[in-house]
């Protein structure tokens, strides 16, 4: 895909998700690159690489990384992430500059793929996980392929509150969900996590200053409700443990093995565009397996949410979809938005 594609692309994601700092940055960098400007050098070689590599996203990330380190004041006053406010003109002198003058860093940063460890798809997972235990009363084994920082191995330590007044999770949590969901209504279930262990090719280690600014980069900069849950994430980090291992989804999974008493639940979020075809097969291949020697004392749990398709060969969407050996069965729970917000929960559906 040609860079200015995929930058006129990410624009409009953006734009639809609620950054419009964003949104004009993207459409500002289109501009500079039309014209031969300095970010032509920056993000040359890119070109003809999918939108899934996501490098308009590597851009402003590693952007804001220098901001939140300090390293780039000219530019901070116009990023609300540390206390500026936007500007599309002064705005982009600003980011302009920086481009210029850490152009050679900015390429080294840009071979890094995005650790979006977005805290707000933990609302999609742990309802799902609710809704899991109501049917299957088991202590859990929390298993996530593309799990980043592991912030969302701990979402039963987040507070969700519903429109109806009723709320879910832990009540003195930093991190709070004002409007968690909507439709279907969830009963309160009691969840046991037994285990909880990641995998990712590069994890981060959100007990590091490195790391949480890593994470916190590559949230966007004008979204304050994204920017409490992360910055509530790590705290709770730093008191509820989690192993996440430095490894790839295929080889994690063909280390796991079911536990009798347990259900056994692999789950990850807006990760499956990073796999390639033949890493996706196998990855399935393996939950097949697994599900295979599945049993009522030792079940397996597939939890998602990922743009799946409704009916086979129909439109794709952000879906909950939750599949459970044995029997495999696959349901779909509900659907929302890339971030998690607009998070709508249906009567399960079985997908034929």
């Amino acid at each position: 895909m040609h860079v200015v594609e995929t930058l006129q692309r990410q624009a409009v994601a953006c734009e639809d998700l609620g950054s419009s700092m964003y949104a004009e940055l993207c459409r500002l960098l289109v501009d500079d690159y039309e014209v031969g400007g300095v970010s032509t050098g920056v993000l040359a070689g890119y070109e003809g690489r999918p939108f899934g590599d996501a490098i308009a996203l590597r851009l402003l990330g590693s952007v804001h990384r220098l901001v939140l380190a300090g390293e780039a004041p000219e530019l901070a006053a116009f990023y609300p992430s540390v206390g500026g406010s936007w500007d599309p003109v002064l705005g982009w002198e600003a980011f302009e500059q920086v481009l210029q003058s850490r152009s050679a860093e900015l390429r080294s940063l840009l071979t890094q793929p995005p650790q979006t460890n977005e805290v707000g798809r933990a609302a999609a997972l742990y309802g799902g996980l609710l809704q899991l235990v109501e049917a299957v009363p088991l202590p859990v084994r929390l298993f996530e392929i593309g799990s980043s920082g592991g912030l969302n191995l701990r979402a039963e330590h987040f507070r969700y509150n519903v429109a109806d007044g009723t709320s879910f999770g832990a009540a003195e949590s930093p991190v709070v969900f004002d409007e968690a969901w909507s439709g279907h209504a969830l009963k309160p279930a009691p969840l046991r996590i037994a285990e909880r262990v990641g995998s990712d090719i590069a994890p981060v280690n959100p007990l590091t200053e490195d790391g949480a600014r890593t994470l916190t980069s590559y949230v966007w900069p004008d979204m304050p409700v994204r920017l409490a849950r992360l910055r509530g994430a790590l705290e709770i980090a730093r008191e509820v443990p989690a192993d996440v291992r430095r490894e790839d989804a295929v080889s994690f999974l063909h280390g796991l093995e079911l536990s009798r008493g347990h259900v056994t639940v692999v789950w990850h979020s807006i990760m499956w565009q990073y796999l390639t075809r033949d890493d996706r097969a196998a990855v399935e291949a393996r939950l097949a397996e697994l599900g295979a020697t599945a049993g009522e004392s030792s079940p397996l749990a597939r939890l998602r949410l990922e743009p799946l398709p409704r009916t086979p060969g129909g439109p794709y969407d952000f879906l909950v979809e939750l599949q459970l050996w044995p029997g495999g069965v696959r349901r779909i729970l509900g659907r929302a938005e890339p971030h998690g917000q607009g998070l709508v929960w249906q009567l399960p559906t079985e997908v034929r």
